[in-house]
């Protein structure tokens, strides 16, 4: 998630573990087409290949030459977010490909993953809007029908969740807690895209900005999961923070509708879902206090897998092998997940602290075999 940013130690040690885990800084991955606008990220710049181009399918070769794990995102300038690549290794490249409409924009490399880093302004011309396939229109409309969806049905799952922090009810709370967060983490890069609130409600503490202060600025499901699983107590602050959730979800579910959704930007938020996993979930850092990693993983996997079915007609025309593997590993890796259910028919997970180094192994693994050919779906819906 966007507003989790790691520790630049901690950061390193992900993304050399992403390497193996899941492919997502190979280097072979970012020459990118003749057309393409190069980008040099370092630690003190951010420097592009050019400043004005084409509107339409614009491919970003990026190339981190820093010494410290980057992330890349093309803005709007309200910094609204149009794509994005997290986890960007020192001395590796990626490609990313976008969907532009004519106008002003911003390209952005983050070194550490932490700020607004360094910045490009950039301007797409033309005024060309891109041929789609009537079916990747009807796919966008889906998905943006699947993400208000996921936003309603979560604010009354808050709403437990909070009552019972606000009633003092710790076993409640810690019961409703985990059901509270599926739909946001199935749909993760929507909120991501708007810039403000998903630091206000899914940040972790050590993803908190350099001068922030934990007692007075972190808020949101994980300062309330510390309170109720380490701290084991509910306070004033804790309760005065459920109504703040309250408060900041709703605002997530009224700017739901709004937001700015292309086919490319379903097929890189799902490969940004399979990111989560490897860095948060698999490693057991996203839910620390509470253990319930496992119900985000899944959630995860879900919202990944609904954005390429909606995409897979038209993938698979231009790319079948590719759709082939897809399917095939989205297969096994939801068959792997649910060996951790309770029953198949329940969002109950075994708490993540019981899962062996093995068994986390064969999860990031099978996070692997999905990564790499989901990295490629962006290529394959505008070939």
């Amino acid at each position: 998630m966007r507003a989790v940013r790691l520790s630049v130690a901690t950061a390193v040690a992900t993304v050399a573990a992403l390497t193996a885990v899941t492919g997502c800084t190979e280097k072979s991955d970012a020459k990118g087409g003749s057309g393409a606008i190069g980008v040099t990220a370092t630690d003190d710049g951010c420097k592009v290949s050019k400043t004005e181009f084409p509107s339409g399918h614009v491919e970003l070769a990026v190339e981190n030459k820093g010494s410290r794990v980057t992330e890349v995102e093309i803005l709007f300038p309200d910094d609204r977010i149009v794509s994005e690549r997290e986890n960007i290794g020192p001395g590796t490249r990626h490609t990313l490909t976008a969907e532009v409409k004519s106008g002003a924009y911003r390209i952005a490399c983050i070194p550490g993953m932490k700020g607004k880093g360094h910045r490009q302004d950039v301007t797409a011309t033309g005024g060309k809007a891109v041929k789609r396939d009537p079916r990747l229109d009807a796919a966008v409309a889906a998905y943006r029908q699947y993400a208000q969806e996921q936003a309603d049905e979560t604010l009354p799952k808050v709403k437990t969740f909070t009552d019972a922090v606000r009633a003092g009810d710790l076993e409640g709370a810690k019961k409703a807690y985990a059901p509270s967060r599926i739909g946001w983490e199935r749909t993760e890069p929507v909120a991501e895209s708007f810039g403000t609130i998903d630091p206000k409600v899914d940040v972790r503490e050590d993803g908190l900005e350099e001068g922030q202060d934990p007692k007075t600025d972190w808020t949101g499901w994980h300062r309330l999961e510390k309170a109720l699983w380490q701290d084991k107590k509910i306070g004033s602050r804790e309760k005065e923070l459920a109504t703040l959730l309250d408060k900041d979800l709703k605002d997530w579910q009224r700017r739901v509708g709004k937001a700015e959704i292309t086919p490319t930007s379903m097929a890189n938020g799902a490969k940004e879902l399979l990111d989560e996993v490897a860095t948060g979930k698999v490693t057991g850092e996203e839910e620390r206090y509470s253990h319930t990693d496992l119900v985000d993983f899944k959630a995860n996997v879900e919202g990944a897998e609904k954005a390429y079915d909606l995409l897979e007609p038209v993938a698979a025309e231009n790319d079948a092998a590719l759709t082939k593997d897809l399917d095939k590993q989205f297969a096994a890796l939801d068959k792997l997940l649910d060996t951790y259910r309770k029953d198949k028919n329940s969002y109950v997970f075994t708490s993540y602290d019981k899962v062996g180094k093995a068994d986390q192994k064969e999860l990031s693994d099978a996070v692997n075999a999905l990564a790499e050919p989901l990295s490629k779906l962006a290529a394959a819906v505008v070939k």
